[in-house]
């Protein structure tokens, strides 16, 4: 009988990446909103402050996210070459290494030695990637992935605030945007805790508070500069 597992740490690269986004999007462009409409902006000098928010932090973070994860995957390929070069000069010494590695894990030395010289055999550096390493392809640095889920994330996270603000009425512009926005946020936080299975409420609450306590620094620095 086929027994079917589903992991989550195939997903984990680009929903870390997504979350971020998306969180950066709403509270950084909900809390310039807030700031800016405790100011006494009228709606028009709003919505174009929250586009121009929106495109220069999805760039912003596409750039920032492509050369973080580039440099993990420059790092990780260096650390490949090496292991190749290694495995290539030495191979003897590299299956003793490899063999260790999985007495240390519980197995029979006699054991580990057979299934090192084995696993050697079909491909002796991704053993050494995998298990020495900690490398996987379900792990590896996908830059331009991650830069382009950064982007379209914060972009929809972004956009959840405007829409707030087109909708709103003028006379609680500011409510609407703290709640909405707060709205969001919570909604934002149960999906990841959902996607990743992790506490939902602990979740929601931690981007909660920290969302909360964005908006009410601008909401109080707007508010000291009156338009």
């Amino acid at each position: 009988m086929r027994h079917d597992e589903r992991h989550r740490s195939n997903v984990v690269g680009w929903l870390r990446a997504a979350v971020l986004g998306a969180n950066d999007g709403i509270v950084s462009t909900a809390s310039l909103l807030v700031g800016i409409a405790a100011s006494g902006a009228d709606r028009q000098s709003l919505v174009v402050a929250g586009v121009a928010a929106l495109v220069a932090g999805a760039a912003a973070m596409a750039a920032g996210e492509y050369v973080s994860v580039a440099s993990q995957a420059d790092t990780e390929s260096a650390d490949l070459e090496r292991e190749s070069k290694e495995l290539a000069a030495d191979p003897a010494a590299e299956h003793g290494e490899l063999a260790a590695i999985y007495v240390a894990r519980g197995l029979a030395p006699g054991l580990a030695d057979e299934v090192a010289r084995q696993l050697m055999a079909r491909d002796g550096l991704a053993a050494h990637a995998r298990d020495e390493l900690g490398l996987s392809d379900q792990l590896a640095a996908r830059p331009t992935q991650a830069a382009l889920a950064s982007a379209a994330s914060f972009a929809v996270g972004a956009g959840w605030p405007l829409l707030v603000l087109v909708l709103a009425p003028r006379a609680s512009l500011t409510g609407w945007l703290v709640g909405g926005s707060l709205v969001g946020l919570a909604a934002l936080g149960i999906l990841a805790a959902y996607i990743g299975r992790a506490p939902k409420m602990r979740s929601a609450l931690r981007i909660l508070l920290w969302g909360a306590g964005a908006m009410s620094l601008t909401a109080a620095a707007g508010a000291l500069f009156p338009a």
